[in-house]
C-alpha cells in the first residue's frame, strides 16, 4: 500500500517520488517504469478517434489513483484518489487516510479545518467539500433522504459519511481546472520548446524557428525561467547547433540507408565509408540528421506523440506550425520517404498546421483531396518484434516536408527535409 503526502492544488507523493500538477506526460511515466515493483499495473487510458476529445488518463489499478493530463499539452491536470482503501494519506505528515484512521468528515475538518460546509450534488446524492486546490466526494446511501437543509455533519439517522474519492487540482473549482504551466521542478535543467514554426523560403522549408524556456533546478522552486529565440537552418554544422539548442538527450547513428536503393547512382548498393547520424532531442520534441561526411544538417523531424502511435511517449510534444499554400500536384514521383515526390504548384492562401489539426481539415483547407499525392503507407515494426499493436501510418508529401499521418487522421511528425539541387532545376 502507497504512502503518500498530500499538497492541496500542488502534488501528491513520497520521499522516493511526486506526481506534480503541471507535469509532463513523459515524466509520469518514467516515474512509474522506474518504481514498477511498486506500483505494479497502471492502464492509459485515451479517445482513440478523437484524442483531444478527452484528457488522457493513467490508471493505477492496485493503487485506486488516476492522474489525468490535458489532451492537448499533455501536462497533469488533474490527481485522483478513487479507491481510498488503498492508499494511505496524510496531510503536514499527519494521516487522514489509512486503514486505522477512516475519512470522515469529522477527520477531514480535524486535519484540513471546518471552514465552511459541503454542498450537496441531489443528482449524484453525495455531498462535496471542496478547499482550494483539493475537493473531498462523500456519498449518501440513497436509502436516507436528504434535503438541502441538512448539512453533512449533522444527518439525521445516517452513520458519519466517509470519503469515497479525492481530487486535486489548480484553482477553486474543479470543473473550471485547467493543467498549470510545467513547474521549475520538472525542467532538470533541460530546454523545451513552447512553439517550433517552420522557416519558409520561396514556398520552401529552409529551417526552424523554436521559441524555448530554459531549464530550471529541481530544489529550487521559485525560480524565474526565461523565454528566447534560435533559429536553425538547413546545412548548419553541428558547432551551430550546439551552440543554439544545446546537446541532444541521445546520439543515433544509422547502420544502414534502407532508401539508397532509390538513388539514381550506378553505385547504390556499395558499401559507404561514412554513417549519417541523429541528433536525438526528446525535451523539444524533435530529430536532427546529420550528414556523415560533411557533418551539416540535412533532415528535421517534429513528433506530435499522438497516444497510439508507434513512437509514443518517446518525446515531448512538439507543438510545430506548419504554413502551407493551397495548390495542385503536377507530377508524382513517389518513393517511399524519398526526397523526390511531386511537383507542387500554390495557388491558394496559406494556412497553419498544427498537432491538433486533422489531415483531412489541412487537405480541404489547400482545395481538396486531389491537391495532395497517394500516400506511402508505413508500418513500423522493431527487430525483435516484428508485430506492430498500432497498425501502419500515410505519408504524403508536400513541397519539402513529408506529413506521416494516423489511422485517426491526426498527424504524427512531419519530416522537413532539403532538396537537392538537382531536383529543384528539374521542377523548374
Amino acid at each position: 500500500m502507497l504512502d503518500l503526502q498530500v499538497a492541496p492544488e500542488r502534488s501528491v507523493g513520497n520521499e522516493q517520488w511526486e506526481f506534480v500538477l503541471g507535469m509532463p506526460l513523459y515524466q509520469a511515466v518514467q516515474i512509474l517504469q522506474k518504481h514498477c515493483r511498486v506500483i505494479k499495473e497502471v492502464h492509459v487510458v485515451y479517445n482513440d478517434k478523437n484524442p483531444f476529445a478527452k484528457d488522457i488518463a493513467l490508471n493505477l489499478i492496485h493503487d485506486g489513483i488516476r492522474l489525468l493530463f490535458d489532451a492537448e499539452n499533455q501536462r497533469l491536470k488533474i490527481i485522483e484518489v478513487c479507491d481510498m482503501n488503498k492508499v494511505k494519506l496524510k496531510y503536514c505528515s499527519v494521516y487522514f487516510n489509512s486503514p486505522q484512521v477512516p475519512p470522515t468528515i469529522q477527520q477531514i475538518d480535524q486535519s484540513f479545518g471546518a471552514t465552511h460546509p459541503a454542498q450537496f450534488d441531489e443528482k449524484h446524492h453525495m455531498f462535496v467539500l471542496t478547499f482550494r486546490g483539493i475537493t473531498f466526494i462523500f456519498p449518501i446511501d440513497q436509502q436516507y433522504e436528504v434535503t438541502s437543509g441538512f448539512s453533512l455533519r449533522s444527518l439525521p439517522h445516517a452513520p458519519s459519511p466517509t470519503v469515497s474519492k479525492m481530487c486535486i487540482y489548480t484553482g477553486n473549482h474543479l470543473h473550471e481546472t485547467k493543467a498549470p504551466p510545467m513547474p521549475p521542478s520538472c525542467y532538470h535543467g533541460n530546454l523545451y520548446s513552447d512553439t517550433t514554426e517552420v522557416i519558409l523560403s520561396q514556398g520552401r522549408c529552409v529551417g526552424l524557428k523554436l521559441e524555448l524556456v530554459s531549464g530550471g533546478v529541481s530544489h529550487v522552486t521559485d525560480l524565474k525561467l526565461d523565454t528566447f529565440h534560435r533559429c536553425i537552418h538547413f546545412q548548419d554544422n553541428v558547432e551551430d547547433i550546439l551552440t543554439k539548442i544545446g546537446s541532444p538527450c541521445q546520439t543515433f547513428f544509422k547502420t544502414e540507408d534502407k532508401m539508397r536503393i532509390h538513388s539514381a547512382g550506378p553505385h547504390k548498393l556499395s558499401p559507404t565509408h561514412h554513417s549519417d547520424y541523429f541528433y536525438n532531442y526528446f525535451t523539444l520534441g524533435m530529430d536532427i540528421l546529420f550528414d556523415g561526411n560533411t557533418h551539416n544538417a540535412k533532415k528535421f523531424i517534429l513528433h506530435a506523440n499522438h497516444p497510439g502511435h508507434y513512437n509514443f511517449n518517446i518525446y515531448y510534444r512538439c507543438n510545430f506550425k506548419v504554413q502551407l499554400t493551397g495548390g495542385k500536384c503536377l507530377i508524382i514521383n513517389l518513393c517511399c520517404l524519398c526526397i523526390n515526390f511531386f511537383i507542387y504548384k500554390p495557388e491558394s492562401g496559406p494556412i497553419v498546421v498544427t498537432p491538433t489539426m486533422k489531415w483531412s481539415d489541412v487537405t480541404k483547407a489547400l482545395g481538396g483531396a486531389g491537391v495532395v499525392a497517394e500516400p506511402v503507407v508505413l508500418n513500423r515494426a522493431s527487430s525483435t518484434n516484428t508485430t506492430n499493436p498500432f497498425g501502419f501510418t500515410y505519408c504524403y508529401a508536400i513541397q519539402n516536408m513529408i506529413f506521416e499521418v494516423m489511422n485517426n487522421d491526426y498527424i504524427a511528425s512531419v519530416t522537413l527535409y532539403q532538396q537537392n539541387k538537382k531536383t529543384v532545376s528539374e521542377e523548374r
